[in-house]
This record gives structure tokens, sequence and C-alpha cells, in this order.
């Protein structure tokens, strides 16, 4: 009477152990990064912000300085270079994107105040403008197009190891072969 209870009880929390693994949580909506090309545009409407986030840490680890020309974004990856026009004046600002924001639903981007303060911006507080991605970030680049010795090793093991040891000697790395270890 007692084996069939306990087996009972190990399988459920088996079973409830499982469980959580096999969930699959969801990102929230609208929070993945985009992949993006040159010339890729958004409109929609921007915000600014200055003195709270002042000296404070970025999404990016960047400290923030509301006199730099930058921006937040929801999904644009880091260091990326955009122009927002501002379709009121027609003024316009290049920033590079290095927080996460804004957080308000229907804007598309939050500006530095030294950028607000270029598309007349300031006053407002909000604004309809149009952004278009006008350069890359040197890190996403560089990762693209690594230089061919970086991972030579892994397409060509064989000719890598033969290059290394002539670079180097053995000696550089062991101890001759005679030479007790203790």
């Amino acid at each position: 009477m007692r084996l069939p209870s306990t087996l009972l009880l190990c399988a459920s929390l088996l079973a409830l152990a499982t469980m959580p693994g096999c969930a699959r949580k969801k990102a929230p909506r609208g929070s993945a990064m985009l992949r993006v090309k040159l010339g890729y545009e958004e409109q929609g409407i921007a915000s600014w912000y200055g003195r709270p986030y002042h000296g404070r840490a970025t999404a990016s680890g960047e400290i923030y300085d509301m006199e730099q020309l930058t921006a937040a974004h929801p999904r644009l990856p880091f260091g990326v270079t955009t122009r927002v026009f501002n379709l009121g004046n027609g003024k316009s600002v290049d920033v590079k994107i290095n927080d996460r924001g804004p957080f308000v639903a229907g804007r598309i981007v939050d500006l530095s105040r030294a950028a607000a303060r270029q598309i007349d911006l300031l006053a407002p507080g909000i604004t309809r403008v149009r952004l278009k991605v006008i350069a890359a970030p040197a890190q996403v680049r560089a990762a693209a197009n690594p230089p061919p010795e970086r991972f030579a090793f892994l397409r060509h093991p064989r000719r890598w190891r033969r290059e290394s040891r002539r670079a180097e000697p053995e000696s550089a790395f062991f101890p001759p072969a005679n030479t007790p270890i203790h």
C-alpha cells in the first residue's frame, strides 16, 4: 500500500521538476534587436531626455552625456549612426545609438539634449521624425569581416600548426624532451 503512493509522489515531483524546462519564454513584444542595413528608415514620434540621466550608465555601458549627439532606440544595435529628420521643420541631426528606449508607446527614439537642440525639439518635447541608418557600428563591421588570419586554424588546421611552429621554436612553449619535470 505504501509503495504505490511513494511511486506516485516521486513521479509527480519528477514531472513538476521537468515542466519549467519545457516551457518556452517569449521575449517581450518588440524587444528583439533589429538586423538593419544602411538606408533602413523608420518614422514616428521622437522625444528627448536629459538631466535625470546625465552621468548615468546607458544600456550599452557608456556614460550618458546629454551634450553629446546620442540617442536611445528600442531595437537598433548599439553604435549605429542614424540621421534623424524633424518632419515639422526639415532640420536633421546625426546621432549614435547607445541606449534603449523610449519606453512610451508610440515613440521610436529618445534624443540627447544636444541632438534635440539641433532639430528644435527642446521646447515642444516631442515631434514627428524620420530616422535613417547612415553608418554601421565599427564592431559589427569588424565581426562581419574578420581578418583572415584570425580564424585560419579553423579552415586549415594542419597548415596553421605548421606555420605556427615555424614562427616560434617549440622550446618557447615546452622544455626540452630530456628535462625532468618536477
